[in-house]
């Protein structure tokens, strides 16, 4: 896939795909809330899995991460599931996300390169 195969706001290579299970979920809630994350930048794609109540998101982990989208979910009235696995999903999804923001704005660097100003030396 190429970066026009996604949303605006998506590259391919900081996209994350991320499943977290929900609690609190009602039929009334869950229309608003994945209409609203729908619409948030760097978002290439978002469901709901009524049956095991879990939501499936993929995006831009530069423009978009993880704390910004269950603002939108507790803001609807549900919450992300409280047990162990959840919770370490979930900050290790947090990890991750901050590693993709802060290598995409890391300049790389190579050791064998001549420093600015010098000279080679001819033989």
């Amino acid at each position: 896939m190429t970066d026009l195969d996604h949303r605006v706001g998506v590259r391919e290579s900081n996209l994350v795909v991320r499943n977290l299970r929900l609690s609190k979920v009602k039929d009334e809630n869950i229309e608003a809330l994945i209409k609203e994350i729908d619409k948030m930048f760097g978002l290439d794609e978002v469901s709901f899995n009524r049956k095991e109540e879990s939501i499936h998101l993929a995006y831009d982990a530069v423009n978009l991460n993880l704390a910004g989208i269950e603002e939108v979910i507790r803001k609807h009235g549900a919450d992300i599931h409280d047990d162990w696995w959840t919770r370490t999903k979930e900050g290790y999804y947090k990890f991750v996300d901050q590693n993709v923001k802060d290598n995409s704005d890391h300049t790389p660097w190579s050791c064998h390169k001549t420093p600015p100003g010098s000279v080679k030396r001819k033989r």
